[in-house]
């Protein structure tokens, strides 16, 4: 069975949001299409930094903990089994330290009590890396941000989305978002349209009724390389990656105590990248990157 087959499937068995649902499955089902597209693979490692592998035991079982319902970063396969660029990214720095790991899913607003409770060791899920997170546990370097982006309408030839091409142009945003911080703050020469929520959003800018949209760029990949949007449209500028508005990324987390295997982590993540393994694995992730 197809790589696409496979996620469209326990997609439409797992997903509850209808919104999300609708977006990622109309993705999935053009995804031959959108591979042919050129995707940047982001790189969150300081090429010049040389990262030492602390000893961990060989005789040690890692126990992952994972949501499963946030493709394309942890979701369930088939027979059940987690997968999902973050699930598949754990399981090979597991493999480049030679240690056994074993994957278990919970609930995602569980997770962080079930790792301070010792129930597992590294949680591998999209939760937000900030100063509070820090505070209570130990953390990688980012090995993913989900960035800003503008799109357009490809028939349209607008201009790249700089300040003063912004000069009357309609901007649609999500209402109350860090996206629409971000435009009040930055993108004053511009006529910013708020809507309700991200399909409203994508929908008005397909029927030409504003210029650009100003988003979340996993949504708007989604969204771009699917059967809703009909070919209509593409990322231009960007990525926009401001941390006081659009966060740090995510990481591995762990316990303060387990700081050797935090260390272990961000050398398995930097050599994955260096190896060629972290651009397979997002590329099988993100066919439409949102970089």
């Amino acid at each position: 069975m197809s790589y696409t087959v496979l996620l469209i499937a326990c997609l439409a068995r797992k997903i509850k949001s209808g919104a999300w649902m609708a977006l990622t499955l109309s993705f999935l089902m053009t995804l031959g299409a959108a591979q042919a597209q050129d995707v940047m693979v982001p790189n969150f490692w300081n090429p010049k930094a040389q990262l030492d592998k602390p000893d961990i035991p060989a005789t040690r079982t890692i126990r992952f903990l994972v949501d499963d319902d946030f493709p394309p970063l942890h979701f369930p396969g088939l027979d059940g089994t987690p997968t999902g660029f973050s699930v598949e990214l754990a399981r090979a720095a597991c493999e480049r330290l030679a240690l056994t790991c074993t994957v278990q899913v919970r609930r995602f607003d569980t997770l962080l009590e079930a790792l301070a409770d010792r129930q597992g060791d590294v949680v591998a899920a999209a939760i937000p890396l900030n100063a509070d997170l820090r505070r209570r546990f130990e953390v990688t370097a980012p090995y993913f941000k989900i960035p800003a982006r503008f799109a357009v309408k490809k028939d349209r030839n607008q201009p790249a989305p700089e300040v003063k091409a912004l000069q009357g142009k309609a901007v649609g945003v999500v209402g109350g978002t860090a996206h629409e911080a971000f435009a009040k703050a930055f993108m004053t020469p511009a006529t910013l349209k708020p809507f309700p929520d991200l399909a409203a959003a994508q929908a008005a800018l397909k029927a030409g009724e504003i210029d650009y949209l100003f988003a979340d760029g996993l949504g708007l990949a989604l969204w771009i390389g699917g059967e809703d949007a009909g070919n209509c449209c593409a990322f231009t500028g960007g990525p926009y990656l401001e941390p006081r508005y659009f966060g740090e990324g995510i990481g591995f987390i762990t316990r303060y105590e387990d700081q050797n295997l935090r260390k272990a982590l961000d050398f398995a993540l930097q050599q994955l990248w260096r190896e060629g393994k972290y651009a397979e694995l997002y590329l099988r992730f993100f066919p439409v990157g949102p970089y």
